[in-house]
């Protein structure tokens, strides 16, 4: 993507941000992945290192000619803070801008309380101030539901009873921090594709089971949201007609086949389980052999499968990322997803990888952080206001009042 006709500052950004991700790079490398020309590449450069922001590393190796110097981020103290918002809980994470995390915690949360907003302002603030004086670029927020417009943050979420809550102009305006909020799935495809599997791919789909059951497509490099925000909410897809009733008010959703409330009642009724049973009960039991409890994971990723297959067939994706709480049990929906996968979909994509993540609750909030980091590549000025905070702060290198820039 040409970047070059989107303003100084969003180059300037761009740069920042592809070499923090990154590690480092050449300005043949910058010129390549950014779209820019050469000359405006090596003009930018010398700016950036004139104000003490990038300075070079080491050479890099060539394949003929002189190796070009190695550039990065004079100081990799940019930090950024993502939270995962969840029913009973708030995972929160500070990355760099490599995506390392520097810290996180996991900490209670009720968000059917008449206060949960002041309540979320609390616990984020409580997280930055533990640590310490490093400067915050800006503050990611991913949540099972519907985002308006990343950069304005009013959140539709069935999962967590919310109705039109204005998260982030709520959180931005309370701690003076950009905050951008995303639905947590297109958040972890970000994350994805600045450090993940995606990252080498343009087109990809990334399927999350858990809780409930979601997707983030990305098309060209970019993130597809649907005119509300709600794109890629593949959990109320039918998957069983006249099946089980979904929290949507549909019935035979996905979601209602295979996310955890529905295997778990499965196995409920199957006596796998007592009343009160947990997941990690259901798969001790599929892991020692119970016929029922692996019947109950087969069904569910057979049901999977075929609605993969359905977006395959329809987005042509290079690459489908399987993550979420239910991959610990991968071993168990393998087999059934591949075969109902590869027998629904055309010859010429039965060989589309599928690339099961490794998963750990602080990944939703690393997600989150990834938002902020992929703030500079928004050549088109979508985050509106938060963008450009975001942007300023990065290149500035600081945490000041933003009424100083």
């Amino acid at each position: 993507m040409n970047r070059s006709g989107g303003g100084a500052d969003v180059t300037r950004a761009a740069m920042l941000a592809h070499l923090g991700t990154t590690g480092g790079a050449s300005r043949a490398d910058l010129a390549r992945a950014l779209g820019l020309s050469p000359a405006l590449v090596s003009q930018t450069v010398k700016q950036l290192m004139a104000e003490g922001l990038v300075h070079e590393l080491e050479a890099s190796t060539s394949s003929g000619g002189r190796p070009g110097r190695l550039l990065g981020l004079a100081s990799t103290a940019l930090r950024s803070v993502g939270l995962k918002v969840a029913h009973d809980h708030v995972a929160l994470v500070e990355t760099e801008l490599d995506g390392s995390v520097v810290r996180a915690a996991t900490l209670a949360f009720n968000a059917a309380s008449v206060t949960f907003l002041s309540d979320l302002v609390g616990l984020v603030r409580s997280f930055i101030e533990d640590g310490g004086d490093e400067p915050i670029l800006g503050i990611g927020v991913g949540v099972p539901g519907s985002v308006d417009a990343t950069g304005n943050g009013i959140v539709e979420s069935g999962m967590l009873g919310w109705r039109q809550a204005p998260l982030g102009s709520l959180i931005a305006r309370e701690l003076d921090v950009p905050v951008l909020v995303e639905n947590n799935v297109n958040a972890l495809a970000v994350a994805e594709k600045l450090y993940g599997a995606g990252r080498d791919h343009e087109t990809f789909l990334v399927v999350t089971i858990g809780e409930g059951v979601g997707s983030g497509l990305v098309v060209g490099g970019e993130v597809v949201r649907g005119s509300r925000g709600g794109a890629g909410e593949i959990g109320h897809i039918t998957a069983v007609p006249g099946g089980p009733l979904c929290t949507c008010g549909k019935r035979g959703c996905i979601e209602a086949v295979a996310g955890e409330k529905a295997l778990l009642t499965k196995a409920r009724q199957a006596g796998v389980t007592a009343a009160g049973g947990t997941m990690a009960q259901l798969q001790q039991a599929a892991d020692s052999g119970n016929a029922e409890a692996r019947a109950i994971y087969a069904l569910a990723a057979n049901r999977l499968g075929e609605v993969v297959a359905g977006l395959i067939q329809f987005v042509d994706p290079e690459v489908v990322i399987v993550s979420g709480e239910g991959t610990k049990a991968w071993s168990h929906w393998s087999i059934p997803f591949e075969q109902a996968l590869r027998a629904g979909v055309t010859a010429d994509r039965r060989g589309t990888p599928v690339i099961v993540e490794g998963w750990e609750d602080e990944a939703w909030a690393r997600g989150a952080a990834a938002l902020v980091a992929s703030t500079p590549f928004d050549v088109v000025g979508t985050l509106g206001e938060q963008g450009r905070r975001v942007r300023a702060r990065m290149m500035t290198g600081t945490s000041v009042k933003e009424s100083a820039s």
